[in-house]
């Protein structure tokens, strides 16, 4: 691939891009409906796949339970949100690091999208946050998670944060890892400039709510949430 053509592609994805976001954003402002709004944001991501040649595929989608439930991601580029917005159907709400809310117009998108956003570094707002998100959960909604929270170039699978499981643990939903391949090579964690290839997600068995209440029961999920994904994805664990 030569340089010019290296420029020009990654031109061309962040034009689709933008063109997606505005897109999300109209739909945002103008859809009075929560689920049209997500219907939109689902397609404008599929568009953005299919006009930058971007391969997709989704396996196992008949895993998901039709009821609510919580899943769970790997994360390896800024593409990832993306990514699972096209996977997921567009009953699923996504749970976000509080950050993005000092992101003006991704928070305005954000929250149209009924997104929840949860503190990572204040130990007392991210306590208050996650309880929000436990009565979410167990409210009847479908939530979706990167557990990691964030991600770096070096490859395998970071340290979890307990929102996730605590939430699936104590609304008694199942949690579903989902395995994202390819998303590092098409925009790599030390570049924002994006290059083609194929990306493929596959929706792993179901986990059902654990036993063991409280903690403990959490902690059950995330280890088999995490040997589950260890396992598919080939990749080393950064937490050995």
């Amino acid at each position: 691939m030569t340089r010019v053509w290296r420029l020009g592609f990654g031109l061309w994805c962040w034009l689709m891009f933008a063109l997606a976001v505005l897109l999300a954003l109209l739909a945002g402002v103008l859809a009075p409906r929560l689920t049209w709004r997500r219907h939109v944001a689902r397609g404008v991501s599929l568009g953005y796949l299919a006009l930058t040649g971007t391969g997709f595929v989704v396996r196992g989608r008949e895993r998901l339970p039709a009821g609510p439930c919580v899943v769970v991601a790997n994360h390896a580029s800024y593409i990832d949100g993306l990514i699972m917005q096209a996977a997921l159907p567009a009953r699923f709400a996504f749970v976000i690091k509080s950050e993005m809310v000092r992101v003006p117009l991704a928070n305005l998108l954000l929250r149209r999208l009924g997104s929840e956003f949860v503190e990572r570094f204040d130990s007392h707002r991210g306590a208050i946050d996650a309880r929000r998100v436990v009565r979410t959960a167990s409210a009847g909604q479908a939530l979706a998670f990167f557990p990691e929270g964030t991600f770096t170039a070096q490859i395998g699978i970071g340290r979890f944060h307990p929102g996730a499981f605590v939430a699936a643990s104590r609304a008694a939903v199942p949690l579903v890892p989902v395995a994202i391949f390819g998303a590092r090579a098409v925009l790599p964690a030390d570049s924002l400039w994006p290059r083609p290839g194929r990306i493929e997600v596959e929706i792993l068995a179901p986990l059902p709510p654990p036993a063991t209440t409280g903690r403990a029961g959490a902690n059950e999920l995330r280890d088999a949430a995490r040997a589950a994904l260890l396992a598919r994805l080939g990749e080393p664990d950064l937490c050995a």
